[in-house]
């Protein structure tokens, strides 16, 4: 639970049990700031324009949009579930958000700050990995021990991939 910004000097974590972000100075290895969310917090991502933080309330259907310039929260994003993981796509256009409790995924646009549009996955969605090139993300479902593919051209689930027992993190590994 750590999003670092594109030069790699300023990361943030969600703190789960203290519902707060974490600002850290990656180069001095110090704390900058701690801020509040809420009482209870969840997974973190950072916009491909490093202007946005995000993290999910695990008390109300909200995600809370954090402003790396103030280090503050400065909007909400309602939801139609409790949120979870998040990334956004490439060109900045979307947030992904899996919406665990209601098993879908939601698509937030990013210019209006609101969700557009959810589509149904299986059980217990965990985490979001955005392919680097934007034409796919893949949904890690825990319950399910399945990777949902969604299509982000088209807007749909294409496909299942079975991952096994305990299908959550998800992250880019490339060779040479």
């Amino acid at each position: 639970m750590l999003a670092i910004s594109s030069d790699g000097k300023t990361g943030y974590t969600a703190n789960v049990g203290p519902g707060t972000v974490s600002v850290l100075d990656m180069q001095k290895g110090k704390v900058l700031k701690i801020i509040p969310v809420s009482k209870t917090t969840q997974r973190i991502s950072i916009s491909r324009d490093d202007k946005w933080v995000f993290t999910a309330d695990q008390t109300k259907p909200q995600l809370a949009v954090i402003d790396t310039k103030k280090n503050e929260v400065v909007k909400w994003i309602e939801m139609p579930g409790t949120g979870y993981g998040t990334a956004t796509t490439p060109d900045g256009r979307w947030l992904v958000v899996a919406l665990n409790t209601i098993n879908k995924v939601a698509l937030v646009d990013l210019q209006k700050m609101q969700v557009a549009q959810t589509l149904d996955v299986p059980k217990s969605p965990q985490e979001i990995l955005v392919r680097p090139d934007g034409r796919f993300a893949y949904v890690s479902c825990d319950a399910s021990k399945e990777v949902a593919v969604i299509d982000l051209k088209k807007i749909t689930v294409e496909k299942m991939i079975a991952a096994g027992r305990g299908a959550d993190g998800l992250a880019w590994a490339a060779s040479k």
